[in-house]
């Protein structure tokens, strides 16, 4: 299955996995857990994760190097300051919290599980591609960085 790799752009992937939940909790109703504050505890998981991925945006804009996720061996810069002394990868940990957001506002047990799904996914077709071009372009700063960063938190 090393055809997906870097092939479908993740915000793509994001909504397919938001879709699903949403036929999960569609299909399964019985499934469904409401609990007090869920509404807005949903509410701060999306702001959480919209706030990261629009944090992680701005670094790479600054950095002036490519957020095109398809083409990792394109980047110009390694972009290693602010959220990304935190993690790797905050633009999929942001729509990994959306998802969870989702989750969350749905109170649907399997929907639940999607977010994970999603992690699952992303980390093997799309993170460990860009990691090896990364890595064939930086060579020693990604090393470093990687061993000093988690890839997700």
């Amino acid at each position: 299955m090393n055809w997906l790799e870097n092939r479908i752009p993740p915000p793509v992937v994001g909504i397919v996995f938001a879709l699903g939940m949403l036929a999960c909790a569609r299909w399964w109703p019985t499934l469904a857990v409401r609990f007090p504050g869920q509404a807005p505890l949903a509410a701060l998981a999306l702001a959480a994760g919209l706030g990261v991925v629009g944090v992680a945006v701005a670094h790479f804009v600054r950095a002036r190097t490519t957020v095109d996720p398809l083409h990792p061996a394109a980047a110009s810069s390694l972009v290693t300051g602010g959220v990304f002394r935190v993690t790797r990868n905050p633009m999929y940990l942001g729509m990994a919290l959306a998802l969870a957001a989702l989750a969350v506002w749905l109170g649907h047990a399997v929907a639940a599980l999607l977010p994970l799904g999603f992690m699952l996914y992303i980390t093997r077709f799309q993170i460990a591609p860009e990691e090896r071009a990364l890595r064939a372009h930086f060579g020693e700063e990604f090393d470093a960085y990687a061993r000093r960063v988690r890839r997700w938190l």
